[in-house]
């Protein structure tokens, strides 16, 4: 440490005059430090006195922003003063803006239960139900009492799960409104008190100090050495200073300082209760691999449609069948064809998904979110808290020093100039610097220190050196105050430098302190020093978590393109940008209001969002919107985020993760809740989701592939020879199949490289494929046991019929026979179905080899010992069983040979087509315009999202539903954003949006300024 200097004697007056009159004065330096935006105040955009004290006037930015006007119009706007209101007005404007909190629909238990039954699927479950219990039942046969009971169970079944899995996610709109302050001081009949927050309305006097949620949105009166922390909010890495006439954020922390402040907003109206309204906006909206769902099932639907009318024009038409005995041929087309247990496959591949997520820390809240997010192609990340720590550090690496000090002794002096206990955000992070805390008070006696205080912004110790016994002074604070105070040893070039630096990182997003240091004569701790001397500049920045860059690193692997979505300033996320190698091309949030630049490389507001590696200083229509964009752009995307302000946009996306730490807010509104630091466990989680959704792939090609077997097999043999196979042995089957399919869960796969995607196209190709292999080796075995007696002679089995005479189709052993070859080839399929090669080179789960083998033990005694005439069968002998078997052995060896012969000719010619049709897109309009995989589906695809709408109304109709709070969505256009906000008295065409479609998107906001899209 430097040694001590003597004080020098300034210059006589005369001649510091005689200097002043001879050389010219020197330039006044400014210091342009890191600062935040700042908005001018302003004044009512329509006269005052035409604006009513209701939501509709008050609320709408086209006439006044209560945010940004003189204090005085907001006193005069809300008919209020410093001394509150009364009681009774307090009362009547309660019943006119409503309590200060959110409102939520509470869920009738029963009704969601049965939405579950509510799908083309499950439509098709219950009509074969019904045709079993009820159609069936005639000329003299009672119902078909087996067939009912085992449908019936298979759809309960499939109901619990899925009832199950949504009764139990969070509800994010009640974690926002537990988040809210519940207690509030405010000043009414002229006294404090202390009063429910949720009784706060406009024009009320509140007051708040250190430690203290801000109840409402307000408008600070008087602020007395206020710092707000709004980072959960707005996701501003610092505490932000407050004065006079500031706004204050609801739900925000006052962290220093005391504040009086008149309410602008409560409830629904504040910054915090439009981000609650943005959660779950799209609660009719349609999950992913709910379309998914709805396109195989409609395949599925068509196939059985078809041959279901071929069987009553030609069963009933040609054949003349009796009503019963057609029926039971329309009874197998629709147990069989339908997958009755495709949702309680997937459910269950997806649960047992997400315990296997658990693992790496990953809590599933949302278990449909999993096939989701291996389809993720963008992952939007918040800055605060997410890619960085939210802990405020000094940068070692960047301390300018520019006196006989080194690094370290400047930041071990800062040190002695900070507090040790009762700490603010900037002493914290100074202190914690040090590696014992405990050195900034070691070796020093403290005699005088002078806390931050926001005339001065800065800092002062005074301590005497216990090694020296001398006493010292340190100073740390803004850089313009200290260099002002430094007399010793200030030259032009140090300050020149000192310029340069505070420039340098003030365009990096970097706050800077200055820190200046003195010797003090004597023993009197207030007695002039030697004159400050400036030694050192520090750098205070919001790190990136030890393994964000390479989880990032990861994810690009991967094929997730990553984007940071951030409230905080554009520099500050241009360098944490530059820190992790994730890009600085970003952008401030005013552009998805104003659209790209004319003469940038972009044409469109999509093509930019697209490009951009990031946006800085957005709220949470923001990001909401963002995300919204880019799902309208064909994107699978992900958002992480920790703090309330995440909510909407974790709602919105795909896969809302939130990250470890999380408020109860964001970890409501997200699929996916990491419990471990980082974001390494999203990098596991995409694989392992990939994995997932290889297998459910799997099945559904398997399942696909059935339908056809099933449904065009027994049509045509129907067609052929009137066959009549039993429905019950169809329903056997079915039983026997899906118990060994969700096996799936567990099966071994490997995860693909890039983002996988629903190619139902191919699907449905070796869907028809396997199904019609295997259709054509059923009849070719009931031909040859029919025309031939093949059989018979090489083998020595027989039938009940006797050898040599003619046989009957519908001999109830020729059935059995039938039945143990569909059952067995059938279920062998998915052995072909789940590998890429050759069946044998992809070794599959222990469990699942296991079901199978169980599963055909089962088939085979049935086939063996089951004498069931009420469901026309008979046993057979076990040279049958073996015959079978080798049949179908010999017919399953070749599937391979499909599946290459599919993929060098269909499967190729498909994927050609799709990649030429990507590529017209690009050339065309600039990014593909996909938009199958966006979350908004169609009627028919809604109807699989497990919600049934007209059931609610018509329960709350006879008053059966949960109650509901009625309230209109509305899109409200401010001078700065397009946003949602709740809103009881107004309405808006959704068709009116179009601000975020096209290049127009600036004129389009021109047009509706001038024009007033509500109603007035």
């Amino acid at each position: 440490m430097s040694e001590p200097v003597t004080k020098e004697a300034g210059p006589p007056p005369n001649e510091i005059t005689e200097e002043k009159t001879t050389e010219e004065a020197p330039r006044k330096r400014e210091y342009k430090e890191f600062e935040g935006e700042k908005h001018e105040a302003t004044h009512a955009k329509v006269d005052m006195n035409t604006i009513e004290l209701k939501a509709e006037d008050l609320y709408d930015k086209e006439k006044v922003d209560l945010e940004r006007v003189e204090l005085g119009d907001v006193f005069k706007l809300l008919q209020s003063s410093e001394e509150g209101l009364t009681s009774e007005q307090a009362t009547e404007r309660l019943g006119i803006f409503g309590p200060n909190k959110l409102e939520s629909e509470e869920q009738n238990a029963f009704l969601q239960f049965l939405s579950f039954m509510w799908n083309p699927l499950s439509w098709v479950m219950e009509a074969a139900a019904l045709v079993a219990i009820a159609l069936s039942n005639g000329e003299g046969r009672a119902p078909d009492w087996p067939d009912f009971v085992g449908i019936v169970l298979l759809l309960l079944v499939n109901s619990a799960i899925g009832f199950y899995e949504e009764r139990n996610a969070g509800n994010a709109v009640k974690a926002l409104m537990d988040s809210l302050a519940p207690k509030a001081r405010v000043k009414r009949d002229g006294n404090w008190q202390e009063i429910e927050s949720s009784e706060l309305v406009p024009g009320d006097m509140v007051a708040f100090k250190i430690g203290d949620i801000v109840p409402a949105d307000c408008r600070l009166t008087e602020a007395i050495n206020v710092s707000i922390d709004q980072a959960a909010l707005t996701g501003e890495s610092l505490p932000q200073s407050k004065k006079t006439a500031d706004q204050c954020f609801s739900g925000s922390t006052c962290k220093q300082g005391e504040a009086e402040g008149m309410v602008i907003s409560t409830g629904p109206n504040t910054f915090f209760g439009r981000a609650a309204s943005l959660v779950g906006a799209d609660d009719d909206s349609t999950g992913h691999l709910q379309m998914i769902l709805a396109q195989i099932g409609s395949f599925c639907l068509v196939v059985i449609g078809i041959f279901v009318l071929l069987e009553i024009c030609v069963l009933y038409g040609r054949f003349h069948y009796s009503y019963r005995r057609g029926l039971d041929n329309i009874l197998v087309l629709l147990i069989g064809g339908i997958p009755i247990a495709m949702p309680t496959v997937l459910s269950v591949t997806l649960a047992v998904g997400a315990q296997q997520l658990a693992k790496y820390k990953a809590i599933v809240t949302r278990i449909t979110a999993i096939e989701e997010l291996a389809g993720v192609t963008i992952l939007c990340s918040d800055k605060t808290g997410t890619l960085t720590t939210n802990k405020l550090t000094i940068d070692k690496s960047l301390v300018r020093t520019y006196g006989p000090f080194s690094a370290e002794d400047v930041i071990l002096l800062s040190a002695y100039a900070s507090r040790t206990e009762n700490q603010d955000a900037i002493d914290g992070c100074v202190v914690g610097t040090l590696d014992d805390p405990k050195k900034a008070r070691a070796g020093i006696k403290l005699l005088d220190f002078k806390p931050f205080d926001p005339t001065t912004k800065r800092t002062e110790i005074t301590y005497r050196e216990e090694a020296s016994g001398k006493l010292k002074r340190v100073t740390k604070g803004m850089t313009g105050r200290i260099i002002e105070l430094c007399t010793r040893n200030k030259t032009h070039e140090i300050e020149d430098q000192l310029e340069r630096d505070v420039e340098e990182y003030a365009n990096r997003g970097l706050r800077t302190l200055a820190v200046a240091y003195e010797e003090v004569e004597g023993d009197n701790p207030e007695a002039d020093g030697n004159g400050f001397e400036l030694i050192g500049l520090l750098t205070i920045f919001d790190p990136p978590r030890s393994d964000t860059k390479e989880t990032i690193d990861n994810a690009l692997a991967l094929g997730v393109k990553v984007k940071m979505v951030t409230g905080d300033q554009l520099a500050i996320a241009k360098e944490t940008g530059r820190r992790l190698g994730l890009g600085d091309h970003m952008y401030p949030a005013k552009v998805l209001k104003e659209g790209p630049p004319p003469g940038g490389k972009h044409m469109t507001l999509e093509e930019m969002i697209l490009d951009a590696d990031g946006f800085a200083g957005v709220f949470p229509e923001h990001k909401y919107e963002i995300v919204k964009t880019l799902q309208g752009l064909g994107h699978l995307c992900a958002m992480t985020g920790d703090g309330a302000n995440d909510a909407p946009a974790l709602s919105k996306a795909n896969v809302g993760i939130a990250v470890e730490g999380a408020t109860d807010a964001a970890r409501g509104a997200a699929d996916i809740v990491l419990t471990e630091p980082g974001l390494s466990t999203i990098v596991h989680a995409i694989r392992q989701s990939r994995i997932i959704f290889q297998r459910m792939r799997n099945y559904s090609i398997y399942a696909c592939a059935v339908t056809i077997r099933i449904v065009v097999c027994f049509a045509i043999l129907a067609f052929a020879y009137e066959f009549e196979f039993p429905p019950f042995m169809v329903l056997i089957i079915a039983l026997l199949n899906d118990g060994t399919i969700m096996t799936l869960s567990v099966d071994r796969v490997l995860p693909s490289n890039t983002p996988d995607s629903w190619d139902l196209a191919e699907i449905f190709a070796y869907a028809i494929a396997y199904g019609l292999y295997l259709t054509v080796s059923t009849i070719v075995l009931l031909i040859v046991i029919l025309k031939t007696n093949f059989f018979e002679d090489k083998f020595g089995v027989r039938l009940d019929t006797a050898y040599g005479a003619p046989k009957d189709p519908n001999d109830f052993q020729i059935h059995m026979i039938i039945y143990l070859q569909v059952a067995i080839i059938s279920q062998a399929l998915i052995f072909v179905t789940r590998s890429h090669g050759f069946f044998f080179m992809e070794m599959p789960s222990y469990a699942l080899l296991g079901a199978f083998c169980v599963a055909q033990l089962i088939s085979s005694i049935i086939a063996a010992y089951a004498n069931w005439t009420f469901t026309k069968i008979r046993a057979i002998s076990g040279g049958w069983i073996g015959i079978v078997w080798v049949w179908n052995i010999i017919w399953f060896l070749p599937l391979d040979g499909v599946k290459f012969a599919m993929k060098a000719t269909i499967i190729k010619y498909l994927r050609q087509r799709h990649e030429q049709k990507v590529a017209q897109q690009v050339k065309a309009q600039g990014v593909p315009m996909t938009r199958t995989t966006s979350r908004v589906g169609s009627i028919h695809e809604s109807m699989y999202g497990n919600r049934v709408n007209f059931i609610k109304r018509a329960a709350r109709s006879v008053g059966f539903g949960g109650k509901k709070v009625s309230m209109s969505r509305t899109y409200l256009f401010s001078s700065s954003m397009c946003y949602w906000v709740t809103d009881p008295f107004c309405s808006l065409s959704e068709n009116e949006l179009k601000r975020f479609a096209s290049i127009q998107a600036a004129h389009t906001g021109q047009t509706l300024a001038r024009h007033a899209s509500r109603p007035q």
